[in-house]
């Protein structure tokens, strides 16, 4: 391949990635397929034939959750090793080919996932799909390419420990999960970082890449014969099962003000309390009213008590927060120290006023018509569909939800909203975590 051609590939893909919108996606449904490989593994899958591009999502179910006691960070540091070095290639080798495909490949880890995502131009789809099988199944884990990532995880730690947002959030985690791994980072301690060796590593691989735990979106042109046979070639080798992971993880928040002393200007507040797990029937309900309380997109009951009344800070947030094994309902806000007292009041009183009051009429329609009308720009690349695709599997989603959701929040009504309002907002229970050095707070 030439250097002219290969760029001329790369100006390709990259138009694809950031354009490959499908056609109408904003107007109508996206159509979805349910495909079976013949060797058994699952996708769905929707066709876009516009462009010679494929964008292909996989999440393996697990994440960092998956880690062995003792050897906090080894999935991490494992993920971040992928591309490193694969079969006969090494981490140099492994670049210079994904270059020379005009193919990106991506690796990156949540507490529940280890998510991949892949992008190709069709005419170097089989080569391409060798190369991530190869990072899948025949990674090399040199010792070398272990101590490089480590230092650079090692180095990333560093830099939080001077990050106030990435203290309060640890600090929020550990208080809510305790000893399970939701409690602390998942990139690990520099002590539990250094501990690791190169078994720890091939360990976290083997217990989180397997075919049991792996979801597939795929979007672009190609058809459910072609991706059925790609996904065999690609994930057929991986073993069958992978690691059990914990047990659910209980929510440990106490009520009340956690101050961790840091000299900055600023208090870092992160807030919430236990939340609503995705398959609760009172999700939908309980997703609008988040958007009226702190949701973004729109003016928030935080947003217009604490910046535009009061002028306390630049912004407030609050978000559902479910994960596999617990969920949270969680906010966060910033504000000069001395108004931080003022602040956490501030966030109580909004949180038992919704609970104890409820919204209006107004409120409910104003939320639906931000939440319908901005859905459908979610869906603006054949990656992010992809994305999407994938997560819906996970979440137990049908492949009919797309064209229903909207459905389903229309049809909440005012007294369903106040009902969950009442159940789920719990402002006696709020639990803050304030980093800095603020004033105002009880003891």
């Amino acid at each position: 391949m030439t250097m002219i051609l290969r760029a001329g590939l790369a100006a390709v893909l990259a138009a694809a990635m950031s354009v490959g919108m499908l056609p109408g996606a904003a107007r109508a449904a996206v159509e979805i397929e349910e495909v079976t490989s013949p060797g058994g593994i699952e996708a769905w899958l929707v066709r876009e034939p516009s462009l010679p591009f494929v964008a292909l999502e996989l999440r393996f179910r697990g994440g960092s959750a998956l880690d062995v006691e003792g050897s906090r960070g080894a999935t991490n540091l494992m993920v971040g090793l992928l591309e490193e070095g694969a079969g006969p290639l090494d981490a140099r080798g492994f670049a210079e080919a994904r270059e020379a495909l005009a193919a990106s490949l991506d690796f990156d880890v949540w507490p529940d996932t280890v998510e991949v995502s892949a992008r190709f131009l069709n005419e170097n789809r089989d080569e391409a799909v060798a190369l991530l099988r190869s990072a899948l199944t025949e990674p090399t884990f040199e010792p070398a390419a272990v101590e490089r990532v480590r230092g650079q995880v090692l180095a990333g730690l560093r830099s939080d420990e001077t990050d106030p947002q990435e203290i309060a959030s640890r600090a929020f985690a550990e208080a809510a999960f305790g000893d399970h791994p939701y409690g602390s980072e998942q990139s690990g301690t520099e002590e539990s970082v250094r501990a690791l060796s190169r078994d720890d590593v091939v360990e976290a691989w083997r217990r989180t890449i397997a075919r049991d735990r792996v979801f597939v979106g795929a979007v672009g042109d190609i058809s459910p014969e072609e991706l059925g046979a790609l996904l065999d070639d690609l994930l057929g080798g991986l073993p069958e099962t992978g690691a059990e992971g914990p047990g659910p993880a209980e929510v440990a928040l106490e009520p009340g003000v956690e101050v961790v002393e840091f000299d900055t200007p600023q208090s870092v507040v992160v807030f919430g309390h236990e939340g609503i797990m995705r398959d609760d029937p009172d999700y939908i309900p309980a997703f609008i009213l988040n958007g009226i309380l702190g949701g973004s997109g729109r003016q928030s009951r935080l947003m217009e008590e604490i910046r535009e009344r009061r002028g306390l800070t630049y912004g407030i947030y609050s978000y559902l927060a479910p994960r596999d094994l617990a969920a949270l309902y969680q906010g966060g806000v910033q504000t000069a120290n001395a108004t931080a007292g003022e602040v956490v009041e501030a966030v109580r009183a909004e949180w038992r006023r919704l609970a104890e009051e409820g919204v209006t009429q107004a409120e409910l329609d104003e939320a639906k018509t931000y939440l319908t009308g901005e859905y459908p720009l979610r869906f603006d690349g054949n990656s992010t569909i992809a994305g999407i695709l994938v997560g819906m599997q996970m979440s137990g989603l049908g492949v009919d939800y797309i064209a229903e959701r909207n459905d389903l929040v229309d049809a909440v009504t005012l007294e369903e909203i106040n009902r969950v309002a009442e159940r789920i907002l719990r402002p006696d229970d709020l639990s803050f975590v304030v980093v800095g050095r603020p004033e105002g707070l009880g003891s």
